[in-house]
């Protein structure tokens, strides 16, 4: 531990530097390969598998049954109805979830009968009800309403707060970088998209702009204090912000992975609680995501697109010009 908290005394004196900035192009490169990827492969799988209430249909739950056997499930549903394209998951250890295409309300008795025949249970331990696409599809439009009313309004807060609009777009690349690579996590996977899901992934925008705002904050603190005899360039002040609050940055995602991994791995798994699994998957892949876009995009892009400024670029070149000259002096002398 104490090792640890050297490194990070280290990095933030600028002792110690790792070059985030300048290995940007690097950084660019993992960053579209992640992309391409989330993009590519799910689209090759046939695509994202939506939850039933995006999609509509109908939903059976058997519950206390003694073999959780998924294909029991499916050839129950098969016996009735040939292409109902039938999903059988297992809900809390003892209960069987099917979920189904749309059918009508005398397959929907027959389902539940051969069900309950199939399990060896009751019929009132056989469970139904019904999503109409209609109301799925509300939900998708509320959902991407959401989305692009919550980037228009963090965008422009983002650009009042900093006085510049280019960490705004810095901030808004690394946030659509989580959006995309946490949705193709789920479709390489194959998770399905719920819901709970989606609310996992609104949350996450929220904590992907904490830790950029932080790091900004500190950008912007560093690049304020370089007066025009400053020594360092302005990438190399973005560089010692990003150094500075690398080690915070690695200990807010410790803090809030932990949590999240235990609803995960045991709330979820162990106990089977799907909507449980749904938020927390999200919130999990999200937040590394997140930690990562905000040290190795947002940074680096922000320091890129001011880096073309006209006063910025010459007062780089003269603190480059002034480094290499005192350099010279000193190997004279």
């Amino acid at each position: 531990m104490a090792s640890f908290s050297e490194f990070g005394n280290d990095l933030y004196t600028g002792k110690r530097s790792i070059d985030f900035v300048g290995r940007r192009k690097l950084w660019y490169s993992i960053a579209v390969v992640l992309i391409l990827a989330s993009i590519l492969i799910p689209w090759l799988r046939g695509g994202f598998q939506f939850g039933i209430e995006f999609r509509g249909g109908s939903q059976f739950q058997v519950e206390q049954v003694a073999d959780t056997d998924q294909t029991i499930g499916e050839a129950a549903v098969g016996s009735v109805v040939q292409d109902a394209n039938p999903r059988v998951t297992v809900v809390g250890g003892n209960s069987v979830r099917i979920q189904t295409d749309q059918v009508s309300d005398d397959e929907t008795a027959s389902i539940k009968s051969a069900l309950a025949e199939a399990y060896g249970v009751a019929d009132n331990q056989v469970n139904s009800s019904f999503i109409g696409a209609t109301w799925g599809a509300d939900i998708t439009a509320q959902m991407l309403r959401a989305l692009v009313i919550f980037v228009v309004l963090a965008g422009i807060v983002m650009a009042l707060y900093f006085r510049t609009w280019k960490m705004s777009l810095a901030a808004m690349t690394a946030l659509f970088h989580d959006l995309i690579v946490t949705a193709g996590v789920y479709g390489i996977l194959g998770f399905e998209v719920t819901p709970a899901a989606v609310i996992g992934f609104l949350t996450i925008l929220g904590y992907s702009l904490y830790d950029t705002v932080v790091v900004f904050d500190k950008i912007r603190e560093n690049t304020t204090e370089d007066s025009g005899e400053s020594r360092r360039t302005f990438a190399e002040s973005v560089n010692l912000a990003v150094n500075q609050t690398l080690v915070r940055s690695i200990n807010t995602s410790i803090v809030a992975v932990l949590p999240v991994a235990s609803i995960l791995f045991i709330g979820a798994f162990a106990l089977g609680a799907g909507t449980l699994r749904d938020i927390s998957l999200a919130l999990f892949i999200g937040i590394l995501v997140g930690t990562y876009s905000t040290i190795f995009i947002a940074a680096p892009a922000y320091a890129q697109l001011r880096g073309r400024e006209e006063g910025i670029r010459k007062k780089t070149q003269r603190t480059l010009a002034l480094r290499e000259s005192s350099t010279g002096a000193g190997v004279r002398n």
